[in-house]
């Protein structure tokens, strides 16, 4: 049995926090196009504070997990963690969520508590006491556009994702390195959140105008799930080579899976990863919420260590803003992690060496 608590925002506002609690607000997708990702991650977060308690918690505190959706909209996610910060109620802050609802909640959050922002992130500076432990567009995409536009001798990528700042600069970036091996960018669009639906029929049609052979995907969550889909349906899955860094097992059970041999995604985690803490990490998810638990995703897995770097920083004393990323530096070395490129094999990814 998980020893952690889960507590309501509502219920931190108002209640007593038992054995003088040590509270972090984990600010995680319940609902929106991210939403799919949601159980995945809350797990990972829950593991992680099952371990920080089973040790003792946070000198000699139990580590609490507040839940705030960061499925919504910026300003109304921004707007509930200001309220919890205006409490009291929160010693650390945790999230993994889009980079818009990000900037927002940093807006509310900066040199005012610890702050740890786990996903792919688009890069650039953040205000004090922000750490953003995931890594930038052309660290994420580098190797994997090099090494598929050689595979498969890719000329033209198009460039399709969500209108908001994450996947602008990653197509920025994906730009750059389209012409640094030998290719270019022939079509790019973006798409807001939940209208991909209504899109795809003109999305389709520009991929096929462009005589795209490649396909760089930042759509993210459940947009992208409908995309490929509808790709699926226009034979063009069999003709595109798809590169996202976006994609992981959940949202590729979620489209049913892909046989085509030519859909790939780039990340930090897969759960098939043939490495000892990968695979010890799945096993005691498995053993303490059971084998119909979600897949702990890359993003489940950045919120994991997340939840242990915020939890590592609180033993030292650490978590004063002012001084988080000087005292987290070391810690982030030690835990940096390869990116690493697979391909989707019916419901699962094979990673490549």
């Amino acid at each position: 049995m998980l020893d952690v608590r889960l507590v309501d925002p509502l219920d931190a506002l108002h209640l007593g926090r038992e054995g003088g609690a040590f509270r972090v607000g984990l600010v995680v997708p319940q609902s929106g196009t991210l939403g799919l990702t949601g159980p995945s991650a809350l797990d990972g977060a829950l593991l992680a504070a099952h371990e920080v308690n089973a040790r003792g918690g946070v000198r000699g505190r139990p580590l609490e997990l507040v839940l705030v959706d960061g499925g919504g909209a910026p300003q109304p996610v921004a707007a509930e963690v200001r309220g919890l910060l205006a409490a009291g109620a929160l010693d650390a802050l945790a999230g993994c969520h889009t980079s818009d609802v990000h900037r927002a909640v940093e807006a509310v959050a900066a040199e005012r508590i610890a702050y740890v922002f786990t996903p792919p992130h688009e890069g650039g500076s953040r205000r004090p006491g922000v750490l953003c432990t995931g890594i930038s567009p052309a660290a994420q995409l580098g190797s994997a556009m090099q090494e598929l536009t050689e595979r498969h001798g890719l000329r033209r990528w198009a460039l399709i994702g969500n209108d908001y700042i994450w996947p602008r600069t990653v197509h920025r970036a994906a730009a750059r390195l389209a012409a640094g091996a030998g290719a270019r960018v022939v079509l790019e669009r973006r798409v807001a959140f939940g209208a991909v639906e209504r899109a795809v029929e003109p999305l389709l049609d520009g991929l096929r105008a462009a005589r795209a052979d490649a396909l760089l995907l930042s759509l993210i969550g459940r947009d992208q799930v409908v995309f490929h889909r509808a790709l699926r349906r226009s034979g063009l899955d069999r003709r595109l080579v798809r590169l996202s860094g976006a994609l992981e097992e959940n949202g590729l059970l979620a489209l049913g899976g892909d046989g085509t041999g030519t859909l790939y995604a780039a990340m930090p985690s897969f759960a098939t990863l043939a490495e000892e803490p990968r695979q010890s990490l799945a096993e005691r998810h498995r053993a303490l919420c059971g084998p119909w638990a979600p897949v702990l995703d890359a993003y489940a897995v950045g919120l994991y260590d997340g939840l242990h770097l915020l939890a590592g920083l609180a033993a030292r004393r650490a978590l004063e803003p002012s001084g988080l990323a000087r005292a987290a530096a070391p810690l982030l070395r030690a835990g940096r992690r390869t990116v690493h490129l697979a391909r989707a094999e019916g419901p699962g990814f094979a990673v490549l060496p």
